[in-house]
């Protein structure tokens, strides 16, 4: 960034550590919220499976307090992922986490970002150990920033800012519409003319392939389970390999992860491969893909439990499974809620779709922003449209 000079952290703001220890008997139905790996997420708080601890507790382990305003990152896992704490979550606490409280000088959002950033990961091979795989708080201390002027950082957190807003906005109405969607297939199926048929009837389910093994590092996305669950990341895999069509997933396809989490998705980013322990699944006779989801959809907690008796390593359903029945809307109803079915269907669509350009735009923008290479002015020029 021209002539920014590079600051320590620990210049700019106060950096501590999570607290270390057992949590068994600590967690209370309700309290203060206490926050875990699993509750960082690159640029927000994700409250599923939030925990909370009693107030006598927090007291306690006072030094591993999070206020409103912290920035917090994610030692062991995914290292390096950050969230600035908000404000509707009040006074909180925090596992083996790092809090980063910023002075006057830093602004709490920028410093997200850059933690988020490729800035941040060209430097966290050297504050990642090599065996446990954690970040060391006092060489985070250490870590030195690009910091520009307080304004200039104010400016690139808003501009970068205005896109994760109109994410969450997006996220919203998703979560509404896939409410709306299930209920109106509850009361669908909820009919006296519902049928039940075998789940194999409804699809083909083509399963993935080995398609990590030589992967070439350029080409299109591999799917595997874990872009299913968080999307891409560090660890995903590209390759080149002509592969059948049946193991293309496309915009819109259905996919139906059968091992492990098991995970029914559909994929909303550009075309790509799917992997081994992944079925492709393909309506069959005309069938509307939003029945066929539903169907696998209200299947999925039954198929959970078959994975979950498994004695091995990673449970998994088999393709007898896919045989057993399920209870599906009559021709008559399929006619008759179709076109609100296909709209909602639609929708869904159309706000991943455009989420993904909002998150892949900010994405690109982030490491231009923190270098230099683009001003905010260019910045605000490109997001004009999406925001």
């Amino acid at each position: 960034m021209g002539d920014v000079s590079l600051t320590p952290l620990s210049e700019v703001a106060e950096v501590t550590v999570g607290f270390v220890g057992s949590m068994t008997r600590e967690y209370v139905d309700e309290g203060i919220p206490f926050l875990r790996s699993l509750n960082v997420r690159p640029y927000r708080i994700e409250m599923a499976d939030i925990k909370y601890i009693g107030n006598e507790f927090h007291t306690r382990i006072a030094k591993s307090k999070v206020l409103p305003g912290d920035v917090v990152m994610v030692r062991t896992g995914k290292p390096g992922q950050a969230a600035v704490v908000p404000k509707w979550l009040g006074e909180a606490n925090c596992s083996d986490l790092i809090v980063i409280r910023p002075g006057p000088d830093l602004n709490n959002e920028w410093l997200a970002y850059f933690l988020n950033g490729m800035a941040a990961h060209a430097i966290a091979g050297q504050l990642v150990g090599a065996v446990q795989q954690h970040f060391n708080v006092k060489s985070t201390k250490e870590l030195l920033l690009p910091l520009p002027p307080r304004e200039t950082q104010n400016a690139i957190a808003e501009v970068l800012g205005a896109l994760d807003d109109k994410l969450a906005a997006n996220e919203q109405v998703l979560s509404r519409t896939r409410e709306l969607f299930a209920a109106m297939w509850q009361r669908a199926i909820a009919e006296d003319d519902s049928t039940s048929v075998p789940l194999s009837s409804l699809a083909r389910f083509v399963n993935g392939r080995a398609y990590t093994k030589n992967a070439t590092g350029t080409g299109r996305v591999v799917v595997r389970i874990a872009e299913l669950n968080s999307g891409l990341g560090a660890s995903t895999v590209y390759n080149e390999i002509d592969v059948p069509d049946d193991n293309i997933a496309r915009p819109g396809d259905l996919l139906f992860a059968w091992s492990g989490s098991l995970t029914v998705a559909r994929w909303h980013l550009p075309e790509a491969i799917v992997n081994q322990h992944i079925f492709k699944v393909l309506p069959l006779d005309g069938q509307p893909r939003w029945v066929v989801e539903q169907a696998l959809l209200s299947k999925l907690s039954e198929f959970r439990n078959v994975a979950a008796d498994k004695a091995t390593t990673m449970g998994h359903i088999q393709r007898r499974h896919l045989d057993e029945p399920v209870c599906v809307p009559s021709s008559a109803q399929v006619t008759l809620v179709g076109p609100a079915m296909q709209a909602l269907s639609d929708q869904i669509d159309a706000y991943e779709s455009e989420n993904f350009a909002l998150a892949h735009t900010r994405d690109q923008l982030l490491p231009l922003l923190m270098s230099g290479k683009v001003t905010v002015k260019e910045a605000e020029t490109e997001i004009a449209d999406l925001v």
